[in-house]
């Protein structure tokens, strides 16, 4: 037997087994308990948060043999073939490969025909918003007064391009990202049924890559399992995504707040080592400064979607809030300017030696670590008084008096 990869073996098939869209699985749930059965529906959402599956357990719950219900039973003859993607009457379209008007004719000259399984015939059109003009003009009519045995059910990822006229027509319904730790409580629950041994601060990368997206999360720990033969550890996964390690950036926030440049730049030099993004870095820098902001202001409201919540509310006990404004205001000046730099590298470490350098030094809300020497010559000359003390030792000119021309004599008249 072929191995089956996560994403298509974990896939849910009952409303039980979803993971998130609370908001959409109530609606559907109370409307197949009630009967309240409308004939078209939109899915939402960028890819990998269920639109299709959702759209596959509407379709069992709809013809499943025990009747229309929210909880199919999962094995009689329809539930096993909508499983397997075999059901006769569940009719899936890929609207990106079937854009022309003639391809949605012959879609709806078979509207006609009742169905041969089930109770009802599903129409699932994927990536709806790739239909032409003329395409979606062509299935408006038949959208809005279908036969009573029809459902159809859309779905796209960019639901701007679809026409207001189409949207009216259904019933809407907006699929939300998954968050990182809803990511990594799902991908924990699977490696431990997997037998698969894992690290938590793997989870946590894994989960932050797959931007919102279940089925991206799944297909990523398929690859970091081959990665690391058989184990999910950070090292690998890190290695595999090439990703920045968070420590680092705290590392190199330490530095800056302790005022030691050798550390800074040592820091800096360790990160150069492993090719990053700079401009990523200093975003992952900005990231943390927001979020130790937020803990400032409320540490309850401080999110672990990296994994570093205890290190973010140290360091927020550790800076005055003022320096926390002020490092974050330099490093989106230092984020825009970073192009301008003849070396990313370089402008990198000038944004993080210009929050060295400026430092508020006559306020009471100083940093009170002072920066340390670092073995170059420091100009802590004040101006003024170099000013003054190069005028003491200027030699000053005697003024010379201009010569007086003497007066004309002056001659009696006759």
């Amino acid at each position: 037997m072929s191995y089956q990869v996560l994403a298509r073996k974990w896939r849910p098939r009952s409303f039980r087994e979803m993971v998130g869209q609370t908001h959409v699985l109530k609606a559907l749930i109370n409307a197949l308990d009630s009967q309240r059965l409308h004939h078209a529906y939109l899915f939402t959402g960028t890819r990998g948060v269920g639109k299709t599956t959702i759209a596959r357990i509407i379709a069992k719950c709809l013809n499943c043999e025990t009747g229309i219900t929210s909880t199919p039973c999962g094995e009689c003859s329809v539930c096993r073939e909508i499983d397997e993607g075999r059901f006769v009457d569940l009719i899936e379209i890929d609207a990106a490969s079937r854009t022309k008007v003639e391809d949605t004719r012959e879609l709806l000259d078979n509207v006609q025909y009742a169905p041969s399984r089930g109770r009802f015939k599903v129409y699932l059109i994927d990536e709806v918003h790739m239909l032409s003009s003329h395409s979606f003009n062509a299935l408006l009519k038949t959208l809005e007064e279908p036969p009573p045995y029809v459902k159809f059910i859309l779905a796209t990822t960019d639901p701007q391009k679809l026409p207001a006229t189409i949207l009216s027509r259904c019933l809407q319904f907006s699929l939300k990202n998954m968050t990182p730790e809803r990511v990594v409580e799902h991908l924990s629950h699977v490696l431990s049924v997997e037998n698969v041994p894992f690290e938590d601060d793997a989870l946590w990368l894994l989960g932050r890559a797959a931007d919102g997206s279940m089925r991206d999360a799944m297909s990523l720990t398929d690859q970091a399992i081959a990665f690391g033969e058989g184990k999910v550890l950070a090292a690998d996964v890190r290695a595999m995504l090439g990703t920045l390690d968070h420590g680092q950036v705290f590392d190199l926030l330490h530095a800056l707040i302790q005022g030691d440049a050798k550390a800074l730049l040592e820091a800096v030099r360790h990160l150069a080592e492993q090719g990053p993004d700079w401009n990523g870095v200093l975003s992952e820098i900005l990231n943390v400064f927001h979020r130790v902001a937020i803990a400032q202001a409320l540490p309850e409201g401080v999110d672990n979607g990296h994994g570093d919540r205890d290190r973010v509310l140290a360091l927020a006990q550790a800076m005055p809030a003022e320096d926390v404004q002020f490092y974050y205001q330099m490093g989106l000046i230092g984020r825009r300017d970073l192009p301008l730099a003849p070396d990313p590298r370089g402008g990198f470490e000038m944004v993080l030696l210009r929050m060295l350098a400026f430092r508020p030094a006559d306020t009471a809300d100083a940093p009170s670590q002072p920066l340390k020497p670092v073995g170059i010559s420091q100009a802590t000359v004040d101006s003024a008084q170099a000013v003054a003390t190069a005028a003491a030792l200027t030699p000053v000119a005697t003024p010379v008096p201009e010569p007086v021309a003497a007066p004309e004599p002056q001659v009696a008249p006759p």
